[in-house]
């Protein structure tokens, strides 16, 4: 049913659009170089950008958001969007930004045997899907917010990626003082996730504290942490990415101060996860987070088995006729 409802949504954009726009908004699955680009920085992006679209048009690419990502995330990503027309009027509108200015592109369209996918992306949103074979990917997976919080009188009023903090301070607290000392590997958090936009990320040498570690209730506080990103899919999907988890192979970091309101920031690493997050620009209300899979973003690990499941198909069909 999951699948079949991201490809039912998906149908309903692609039907909505006219032939000019068909011909900027589907770009091939097999052209790697353009699933690769991503990026979460202001700018423009190939396909279709939302604030030129028909209402129709863009409740329906919201509607590709809303089957792939759980309630919970899509109300994230639907914050993060919105607080572009909040950061422009902070910034007295000089840098031109608004709420339409994030784009969508498919790769091939649903239908048939051969793979496709889509992504949605523009300031501090990236949501890249591949389907293939009946199985959907979804990395990599990066929420931002700017500004972090929205407050009154000290009081936030608006949070977007709120739980992406609570729950590692949470994690801190529960850890005692040596688990502590292991996990804390710096004084200075970087000024941004290290491995920004990069098309690959290679396995990194783990730092930071393992589950063995961290005793039990910290240690179930980590693997829930991770839980609660791959929770930003459906829950089906999430199912089947934690699924791939090693509890015991994690590694979680952290890099900055510990005083709320400075600059901090965390990893979480697994032979196949990478999970980042840093909030430091703007005196700390500036927050990016990312989840990414080592061989799996941007599909490549579906597309690599789909293709060479064809290989073999396409080999055999040739020695028996021969």
């Amino acid at each position: 049913m999951m699948l079949h409802d991201v490809a039912d949504a998906t149908h309903q954009y692609i039907g909505s659009l006219d032939g000019d726009q068909r011909e900027h908004a589907i770009r091939a699955v097999t052209d790697d170089d353009l699933r690769h680009r991503w990026a979460y920085t202001p700018g423009t992006r190939p396909g279709l950008v939302l604030g030129e679209l028909r209402r129709d048009q863009r409740k329906a690419v919201h509607g590709m958001l809303a089957t792939v990502l759980s309630p919970h995330a899509y109300a994230q990503a639907a914050a993060v969007m919105a607080l572009e027309d909040v950061l422009d009027h902070r910034e007295g509108g000089h840098r031109d930004r608004h709420n339409g200015d994030y784009w969508t592109v498919l790769f091939g369209t649903p239908g048939g045997d051969e793979p496709w996918g889509w992504r949605v992306e523009g300031h501090h949103l990236s949501v890249n899907v591949v389907v293939a074979d009946g199985r959907v990917s979804a990395t990599p997976f990066f929420l931002g917010a700017n500004p972090a919080r929205v407050t009154y009188r000290g009081r936030v009023v608006g949070q977007p990626l709120r739980l992406e903090e609570e729950l590692a301070r949470e994690l801190l607290d529960r850890m005692g003082p040596t688990a502590r000392r292991l996990a804390v590997v710096s004084d200075t958090a970087p000024h941004d996730i290290r491995s920004g936009n990069s098309p690959r990320v290679s396995p990194s040498e783990p730092v930071g504290v393992t589950p063995a570690q961290l005793g039990k209730s910290a240690g179930e506080m980590l693997v829930d942490i991770v839980r609660f990103y791959l929770d930003r899919l459906a829950f089906e999907l999430a199912d089947e990415e934690f699924a791939r988890i090693d509890p015991e192979r994690l590694h979680f970091s952290w890099e900055g101060s510990l005083r709320r309101g400075e600059g901090h920031y965390y990893r979480i690493q697994g032979p196949e996860l990478l999970i980042e997050y840093d909030n430091t620009a703007n005196e700390a209300n500036h927050v990016h987070t990312v989840w990414r899979r080592h061989s799996g973003d941007f599909g490549d690990d579906l597309l690599a088995a789909h293709y060479d499941a064809s290989r073999h198909t396409v080999a055999r069909g040739v020695a028996q006729n021969g």
